[in-house]
């Protein structure tokens, strides 16, 4: 399917969303200081005659071309979530292939966003081959097509086509991703080539991969120690006086570590500890 050439909100648009507020700033100041100066220091010629008009016309000129690029920023923002949720809420391969073929290729391209990619939403698909996804990561750069297919097989005529095109966008590589799987064809002239064919069953893994691997992350916890404390170590002695077991401290006077008797005040063997020390 064909898709209308990109304006330039598109593209700012198409850029993760403080890059967008930022953009609207540096265009203020530039149509809004740089031009005007250089209009209004102009000594010669038709910039000279412009100067003034220009200058009076600069401010409101600036200040649209900010509120344009906010609002691509905000539509930017909510993209952006509506990507994170549409990977978050989905099931399986059914709920993949009840979406429109435009959500479809924003899962794919949040899936590979979480693998680490830095992805590019072309709308290049048409006549040209359907790329739809652009990937960047270590210095490669890959093309991406997306096939909604659930019912029917991508043939070896697909992969060839997307194939032409690794050489025109001086691409490292191709990814096909579809819901179905891929003929038998398809797979030979692939194979040895830098060409990563995705079927359904691994797209719903590769889905369910990165969703687990968000939700598992661990997250470091720093404790705070207050005076008295007790703090868990696995290394610890033994009581000097009653043989049990030890907890670390901290002196309330001093602030420094030592190692008390776990059944203090019951007993109060204590024993010094260097394992703060510097």
């Amino acid at each position: 399917m064909a898709r209308r050439r990109e304006s330039g909100l598109d593209i700012v648009r198409s850029l993760p969303w403080p890059v967008g507020i930022l953009s609207g700033i540096v265009l203020f100041f530039i149509i809004r200081y740089g031009l005007g100066w250089y209009f209004a220091s102009a000594t010669t010629g038709v910039f000279k005659q412009l100067g003034p008009a220009f200058t009076a016309a600069s401010a409101p000129l600036a200040w649209a071309a900010l509120v344009a690029c906010w609002f691509a920023a905000g539509f930017s923002y909510w993209d952006s979530r509506r990507r994170k949720t549409l990977l978050e809420s989905q099931t399986g391969l059914d709920s993949i292939a009840a979406m429109s073929w435009q959500n479809f290729e924003r899962l794919v391209g949040e899936a590979f966003r979480r693998r680490g990619y830095a992805v590019e939403e072309t709308g290049l698909g048409g006549a040209d081959g359907g790329i739809d996804l652009i990937l960047r990561k270590d210095g490669r750069k890959e093309l991406v097509q997306c096939k909604q297919w659930r019912l029917r097989q991508v043939n070896v005529g697909v992969v060839r086509e997307m194939w032409g095109l690794v050489d025109h966008h001086q691409a490292n590589g191709m990814k096909i991703v579809c819901i179905g799987d891929f003929t038998r064809d398809a797979k030979e002239f692939a194979n040895g080539k830098p060409i990563e064919l995705t079927h359904g069953e691994q797209l719903d893994a590769m889905i369910q991969d990165v969703r687990s691997a968000r939700a598992t992350t661990p997250t470091r916890v720093v404790p705070t120690i207050s005076a008295n404390e007790s703090v868990p170590i696995a290394s610890a002695p033994t009581c000097p006086k009653c043989g049990g077991a030890m907890v670390e401290r901290i002196n309330s006077t001093t602030r420094k570590p030592f190692w008390g008797c776990a059944s203090y005040p019951k007993c109060g063997g204590t024993l010094e500890t260097s394992r703060f020390a510097k």
